[in-house]
């Protein structure tokens, strides 16, 4: 990926059948170059564990740490912990093909691979849609905005069903009852 260092590009043309590590730290400018914005901050530490078999190789990524968001409902903001895993089978074949989401056929001319994108979208998946946070739960927030969410909150609850049926539905629904 343009804008990105090779860190995150693997030569695997010259590492020894086995397993292999790599590790990565991800904040914001990993991020930018993806033009993902939707938080205020990151730190995620990612660990690749890297297999090397003589046909294919088998990845997995584990990420933890957090994304610093703005809460859905107080836009107070808040530490949203993440953990994430992704498993990846790289194979050989005659032409690249990622159609699979489990398995990538690279090129047998290939010598390196970059994993940038599966970090991405592993990290952007496993954020949760809706951010809530968890003073909310629990109590302990104390907001101005959330005093007023209260404030405004119906103070009876509403019903669905109507209290008295009109008779003619009532007679349908005897129909449906009736065998």
């Amino acid at each position: 990926m343009k804008g990105l260092k090779n860190e995150y590009v693997i030569s695997f043309e010259g590492l020894k059948l086995g397993k292999h590590q790599f590790e990565y730290h991800i904040d914001n400018k990993f991020f930018e170059v993806f033009n993902y914005d939707d938080f205020l901050n990151a730190a995620i530490n990612v660990v690749l564990d890297f297999e090397k078999a003589s046909t294919l190789f088998d990845l997995t990524f584990v990420a933890k740490g957090f994304f610093e968001v703005a809460c859905d409902l107080t836009n107070e903001p808040f530490n949203q912990a993440i953990e994430a895993e992704l498993k990846l089978i790289v194979k050989f074949g005659n032409d690249y093909n990622n159609d699979n989401d489990a398995v990538l056929i690279l090129p047998h001319q290939a010598s390196q691979l970059d994993v940038s994108q599966y970090i991405y979208e592993m990290l952007v998946l496993a954020m949760p849609a809706k951010h809530v946070h968890p003073g909310i739960a629990d109590g302990t927030l104390k907001s101005d905005i959330l005093e007023k969410l209260k404030e405004l909150q119906p103070k009876h609850k509403i019903s669905l069903e109507p209290e008295e049926i009109d008779p003619r539905w009532a007679k349908l629904k005897s129909l449906r009852t009736e065998k």
